[in-house]
């Protein structure tokens, strides 16, 4: 049988010297722990007989051995490095997966406010509106929502989008003084931003920041 079919799957050199890594369907645990075994048998190879300076062929073997195990530390260190980007990744995947879900569910959000601001307080039809909203946006606070509704804050660009200006000297210019749709987060994401209304014309005091 041909020494190619005996051959274990691993790690094979490329012409520069790096390590190519075959995909061979082992997971990135069961990888890390052949090239761990590799790099502990190339150490014992360079620490047992043979493997001193005693001649020159010694001398050229424990160079080889050395930069075997810098080689095979540097791998072990990219995977390390690329399995906590996955695990990154696969929760972030999680935390935002329902990011398009929650726009879809804005637009109803918006009608419950339009809703609630033109019923009149304390009536049944009030409370139980009120009652139902609440009970939905408990439900998307769980997975992560979170309201941009704060007025008579400094107007922030990154979570704001001004579409009235209106002269007011009583507030710090580029003060909200209204917020006419609420924005949203999802976790730390900006899902979408407030509209606002931001006064101008007052002095250059700066108000509290959102």
């Amino acid at each position: 049988m041909d020494d190619d079919q005996n051959r274990t799957p691993g790690p094979e050199t490329a012409d520069d010297g790096s390590y190519v890594i075959e995909d061979t369907g082992e997971s990135i645990e069961e990888i890390e722990q052949e090239m761990e075994k590799a790099a502990q048998e190339a150490v014992a190879d360079d620490d047992g007989p043979g493997g001193g300076a005693g001649s020159g062929g010694g001398d050229s073997l424990h160079a080889e051995n050395q930069q075997l195990k810098d080689r095979y530390l540097r791998t072990l260190a990219d995977f390390e490095n690329f399995r906590k980007r996955s695990e990154r990744e696969k929760n972030d995947f999680r935390r935002y997966a329902v990011a398009e879900s929650m726009r879809e569910i804005l637009p109803v959000l918006d009608n419950f406010d339009r809703a609630l601001e033109h019923a009149e307080g304390g009536d049944d039809f009030h409370k139980g509106v009120l009652l139902i909203y609440k009970q939905l946006f408990d439900a998307l606070q769980k997975s992560g929502l979170k309201a941009i509704e704060d007025g008579g804050v400094r107007f922030d660009p990154n979570i704001h989008e001004a579409v009235i200006r209106e002269e007011d000297p009583s507030v710090p210019n580029h003060t909200v003084t209204a917020i006419l749709q609420k924005g949203y987060f999802l976790h730390d994401r900006l899902l979408r931003p407030a509209l606002v209304k931001v006064a101008v014309g007052g002095t250059e005091e700066a108000p509290p920041t959102a």
